[in-house]
């Protein structure tokens, strides 16, 4: 997937305006230049993935064409620092092909959602199958989702896109927004 196709695919669930975004399990950062252009040169985008040098890799397209990027090595699943980001939150995040290599979705998406400020966005793209493969080993299908969203305090998903995979299945794209802390069902 190129960063044309990235943008097509998650352009209904990314709200317009410049914001403070992170690209969770960013990779490449295919996604992440996705964001950049869907925000705009205003917003700040932090690219997040534990490999080193998928991080460098970002880091050196950043400096030249996306000064806005900051790219960060840590594995989104357990706690990790961001820095410039203080005691801030962000306006949105995106699980771009990330939730499935995370055994526990549930309770690393709620710890995620913490740090999305009230009404803020959650987008995840992900594949509606059911079997386990080597690439996919916890998949996270359409029917899950609103279990899934409702566990980390979130609004019932709504699927924006969907389009086959040239891996098989079909890769959907789902938004959601944080709920306001005093709407939170107790």
């Amino acid at each position: 997937m190129n960063t044309r196709d990235a943008m097509a695919l998650i352009c209904g669930a990314v709200p317009r305006g410049a914001g403070t975004w992170a690209d969770l399990g960013a990779g490449a950062g295919t996604f992440t230049r996705a964001l950049v252009e869907l925000l705009g040169p205003d917003s700040r985008i932090y690219a997040v993935d534990r490999d080193p040098g998928a991080v460098a890799a970002i880091g050196r397209w950043a400096a030249k064409d996306a000064p806005t990027v900051i790219p960060v090595a840590a594995d989104f699943t357990h706690p990790f620092e961001l820095p410039g980001l203080g005691n801030g939150t962000f306006d949105g995040i995106l699980l771009a092909n990330a939730l499935h290599f995370v055994r526990d979705a549930d309770a690393v998406l709620a710890r995620l959602v913490e740090l999305v400020r009230p009404g803020g966005r959650v987008v995840i793209v992900e594949y509606d199958r059911r079997a386990a493969t080597r690439w996919v080993p916890y998949p996270i299908p359409e029917a899950r989702l609103p279990a899934l969203a409702a566990a980390a305090a979130l609004s019932i998903p709504v699927i924006t896109a969907r389009r086959p995979s040239r891996f098989s299945g079909i890769l959907y794209v789902a938004a959601a927004d944080r709920v306001a802390d005093a709407m939170k069902k107790t």
